[in-house]
């Protein structure tokens, strides 16, 4: 009989470790998530020490980074991390970016929301470790299951729960925002997109995933929008398409389409890697930075 083995290689651990530890760790359910009762996997590191990752989330959490009380403007900021819906890219699109934006003063909140599972690199039969590992041989524990939209569900919840217990933050519930990244950017614009109490007061989708011209929601929230001419991911036209719709209903919208970037904003040298001091501006405009 095959199994999963459960092993973490030393490399993977050491990466897990080049975080900066969180305030405190933020359940975004009382039990097990929705849906995901019968997920009894562990999760696991992945990546590299300089861009360490995170797979197979089953319990969504938020990881909290408050900015220092003497600099805090009471505002609070979600920051989901890209992944292609299968990976968390923990550090330049999740922790990196809360420190920078405690700088600010903005408490934020690193969102890990369950993701499509990875099976294991090798497995064990009979106590002797085999690889690789076809995923064909290890069952699939999310069969017939809607994973994305469980992701979705986790951005709007953690948007919920920050503005339930905003007072516990010392953050205001009107001035809860969001960033997001890739397939984060899509768990992002889910909750834009989604009902009022899990809807962010403003939101930056970064280089999003489904980024499209739908039509906005009545009292459509201010939207920060970034992406690169070169990204062949997911494209620059649904940015644009994006910000089109928020402009002509009316909305409040500022769209930045750097020459050079890639997916990502892995290429350097141009304007993407300044991308950070753009929304500090964008915020300090709209009154997010004020005391």
């Amino acid at each position: 009989m095959f199994r999963i083995a459960v092993c973490a290689c030393v490399a993977l651990s050491a990466a897990a470790q080049t975080l900066p530890a969180p305030a405190r760790e933020i359940a975004l359910y009382p039990g097990a998530a929705p849906g995901s009762e019968n997920w009894n996997y562990p999760e696991r590191a992945a990546g590299t020490p300089d861009k360490p990752q995170a797979q197979n989330i089953v319990h969504p959490v938020l990881l909290y980074y408050p900015a220092d009380k003497a600099t805090a403007v009471g505002t609070a900021m979600i920051v989901a991390p890209g992944g292609g819906f299968r990976t968390l890219m923990m550090s330049y699109e999740g922790v990196d970016v809360a420190k920078r934006l405690n700088q600010m003063g903005i408490d934020a909140f690193v969102l890990k929301y369950r993701t499509t599972y990875v099976a294991a690199a090798s497995i064990q039969t009979n106590g002797a470790l085999v690889s690789p590992v076809s995923t064909s041989q290890v069952p699939n524990p999310q069969a017939y299951q809607n994973v994305r939209a469980m992701s979705d569900a986790d951005g709007q919840q953690a948007v919920r729960l920050i503005r339930q217990h905003a007072a516990d933050y010392g953050v205001r519930p009107n001035r809860i925002g969001m960033i997001g990244y890739s397939a984060g950017g899509g768990v992002l614009l889910s909750a834009v997109y989604g009902p009022a109490d899990g809807r962010p007061d403003f939101a930056a989708p970064i280089y999003a995933a489904g980024a499209s011209s739908a039509v906005p929601p009545a009292n459509a929230p201010p939207l920060f929008i970034a992406v690169a001419a070169d990204d062949k991911s997911v494209g620059y036209q649904g940015s644009i398409d994006l910000f089109g719709a928020w402009i002509k209903a009316g909305a409040q919208a500022e769209l930045h389409v750097f020459q050079m970037g890639t997916h990502g904003f892995g290429k350097k040298g141009g304007g993407a890697d300044h991308y950070l001091d753009r929304l500090e501006e964008w915020l300090r405009v709209n009154g997010l930075l004020t005391r």
